[in-house]
């Protein structure tokens, strides 16, 4: 089935290529004196020396005239004046102050040579961030916290390494999201809670409830038409040789992934739980078991459903200030219908939902393993 799927995906894109070639041989190659050469380059601010606001058209536009040095590339060292603001609109938050490092972009014309301010420059600013991380979860939680490190690192390599690439080549994306959460869910959960009864319940609980996740998902993007467009990431997705991609699929296997973290926290939690109460009295019986399970799941359910669906309303916060403001009077309705905002009520509902189906699946799987006979 690979072998014809990888056939079949090739005979496409042969297809594809023998039909293009009269495309290409009608549409004239772009000049590469005509095009203008864009590099990109770090740059660190010298001085400004003046700033001020521009009136165009009855508005007001502040700009800043600065003095900078460019940092790498073939014109490094060398000193460069422009006037930051002056083709677009500067906002407060994107003014520059003397010392900082800031991203050059350098377009060369046939008439002319411009810079332009387009970014600062962020990256080394990550760098004690991350120490400061990796310190804090090595510090209060020693080893375990090396393998949450250990698994997150496992998790990231997956995914760059085995479901962007295979996405890429044209795998269905649904089923690699899945194949993928499997590897990393086995890797992380016995990397950071260790190789015991407990993780193997944990593990097994959370297989289900990930199939069942998926399960749900498949059933409301349908039931719901949702395309897998509605971000403009994925819009941009749909030119060049990405645009061959399952979107629909893709949209799948992001409710997959984002749900497994949430659901190995709630499987090992709870399993470990259960096993503490049978190691605190021996007598309890299955029934016993699984009631308290439920109840300890229970309030974890009510902080993480709240947690789950406050992640993507965060990440979503300029979506509800649109609809707060609605600047272009259009009805509720039809905002409340756009697939950008029925794909976040989807995530949310099919992760949350998954979620809860994962406490009593513990529950029941760890009361029977670790009841005393």
């Amino acid at each position: 089935m690979k072998y014809l799927n990888r056939f079949l995906f090739l005979s496409v894109i042969a297809f594809l290529f023998c039909f293009s070639i009269p495309a290409f041989a009608q549409t004239p190659a772009p000049n590469p004196a005509i095009t203008p050469k864009e590099e990109v380059s770090k740059a660190k601010i010298l001085r400004i020396i003046n700033e001020g606001e521009k009136n165009i058209s009855g508005q007001k536009h502040p700009y800043q005239k600065i003095e900078l040095q460019i940092l790498d590339g073939p014109e490094k060292d060398k000193k460069v004046t422009i006037t930051h603001g002056d083709q677009t609109t500067l906002r407060k938050e994107q003014k520059v102050n003397p010392g900082q490092t800031i991203i050059l972009l350098k377009t060369t014309s046939q008439q002319r040579t411009t810079y332009a301010v387009i970014d600062k420059y962020r990256l080394d600013k990550l760098v004690p961030l991350v120490i400061l991380f990796l310190a804090v979860v090595l510090l209060i939680s020693r080893l375990k916290g090396l393998g949450a490190l250990v698994g997150l690192a496992v998790s990231f390599a997956v995914i760059i390494h085995f479901i962007v690439p295979s996405i890429l080549a044209g795998e269905d994306p649904l089923v690699t999201s899945i194949i993928g959460s499997f590897f990393i869910m086995v890797t992380t959960i016995y990397v950071a809670h260790g190789f015991s009864q407990k993780t193997h319940i944990a593990l097994l609980a959370t297989s289900i409830a990930l199939i069942l996740t998926g399960l749900l998902s498949y059933l409301f993007v349908n039931l719901t038409f949702l395309t897998g467009l509605g971000s403009e990431d994925a819009t941009s997705l749909q030119f060049g040789q990405t645009g061959m991609i399952n979107f629909q699929g893709l949209l799948l296997g992001g409710i997959i992934i984002g749900s497994l973290g949430a659901l190995d926290d709630i499987t090992t939690g709870l399993s470990a739980s259960i096993q503490e109460l049978t190691k605190a009295n021996p007598n309890l019986t299955f029934r016993h078991l699984v009631s308290s399970g439920m109840k300890i799941g229970s309030e974890h359910i009510a902080s993480l459903v709240n947690t789950l669906a406050l992640a993507y309303a965060g990440a979503g916060l300029p979506l509800f200030l649109f609809i707060v403001l609605n600047p272009t009077n259009q009805p509720l309705w039809l905002i409340l219908n756009s697939e950008l905002l029925v794909e976040e009520i989807v995530r949310t509902l099919a992760g949350s939902i998954g979620l809860i189906l994962a406490v009593p699946l513990t529950a029941i799987l760890a009361a029977w393993a670790f009841q005393k006979k």
